[in-house]
């Protein structure tokens, strides 16, 4: 799972960020930048839709 490649947002330049990777499955795996070797979040291709479906809809604000 440490070899993914995790993208990260051109805004983050000072940590604090997360990193997202596609997996094989159409699933995300997230983590934090500043933890490279930390826990790694595994979200299923339907759970990261159900996620930005929410973010987009303003669930999170």
């Amino acid at each position: 799972m440490r070899d993914l490649s995790f993208a990260v947002s051109s805004f983050c330049h000072h940590g604090g960020c997360v990193g997202v990777a596609t997996l094989p499955d159409g699933g995300r795996a997230v983590r934090d930048t500043k933890a490279t070797d930390g826990p790694i979040l595994l979200f299923t291709a339907d759970e990261w839709r159900a996620f930005l479906a929410g973010a987009r809809n303003g669930e999170f604000d």
